[in-house]
């Protein structure tokens, strides 16, 4: 039910869907109705709120407190696993063209091949089923292996989660499956605004010895706090990926699933 309902609940107030609704209710308003100046006022406040997110530097300045929350680990050994979670497969081509296709999020699986050299005895582990309302006709898990097989990863180093649709269940789901045991070190990988929320859940879910490996850097660092976008379409994607998070940690800490509002190292 908590899926269903994020799912849901955040397609309507995500913000380009919102303020463009806000825009066509205000225009709707304002001929239809006797409240002409209020609807002109929904209207132009959407316009204002869609050029702000698309074109100012407002996204960076959400999304770039996510991504320097946790710092990538400056050593890197004596790991057990590699903990990949998903988001960067995209379920719904791979499945209709029968071959891996990536999400933006691509660096969150391509990095494992790296990992996978440089902890040549680690496990490495990909989390990761369906996360969309219609199943689609392939798992994450499955474009996952095509690619751990490619980058040349023994078949027995892989473990696959592949009923995970959201970041509680992939913390959840993969201690079931991995049964991490006392004094054991796992480095978990996903892009760097989604660190907070996943080492506060993976945490809560009760893993131990996760150290947080933070990768796909949508920011250069403080310098885009002035940085603006050529492309509304742009800046109003970044707006709306942080929006996101932050709704996320609000909604996670609250319901029991993080151990912070914010967590951090």
């Amino acid at each position: 039910m908590f899926f269903y309902m994020a799912r849901i609940g955040y397609f309507l107030i995500q913000p380009s869907n919102f303020l463009i609704a806000l825009v066509l209710a205000g225009l709707i308003v304002s001929a239809v109705t006797r409240w002409r100046k209020t609807g002109q006022l929904f209207a132009w406040a959407g316009v204002l709120g869609l050029l702000i997110a698309g074109f100012s530097p407002a996204a960076n300045w959400l999304i770039l407190p996510l991504e320097e929350r946790f710092p990538k680990p400056t050593e890197l050994t004596g790991y057990d696993g590699i903990i990949v979670l998903g988001g960067a497969v995209d379920t719904i081509v791979t499945g209709a063209r029968g071959d891996t296709a990536l999400t933006t999020s691509g660096e969150r699986i391509t990095i494992a091949a790296r990992l996978a050299s440089q902890l040549p005895a680690a496990r490495v582990i990909h989390t990761g089923g369906q996360g969309v309302i219609v199943a689609s006709q392939a798992t994450e898990a499955e474009g996952a292996a095509r690619l751990f097989e490619d980058f040349g990863i023994a078949a027995d180093r892989v473990v696959l989660e592949d009923a995970a649709r959201n970041t509680w269940e992939n913390a959840v789901l993969t201690r079931e499956l991995v049964n991490p045991g006392p004094g054991q070190r796992w480095l978990l990988v996903t892009s760097a605004y989604h660190m907070p929320r996943s080492m506060g859940v993976f945490e809560m879910a009760g893993w131990t010895g996760i150290t947080a490996y933070p990768v796909d850097y949508r920011t250069r660092g403080k310098e885009d706090l002035t940085l603006g976008f050529d492309g509304a379409s742009k800046g109003l994607r970044r707006f709306d990926i942080a929006f996101r998070e932050w709704i996320g940690l609000v909604a996670y800490w609250i319901s029991g699933r993080s151990t912070a509002v914010f967590p951090g190292p």
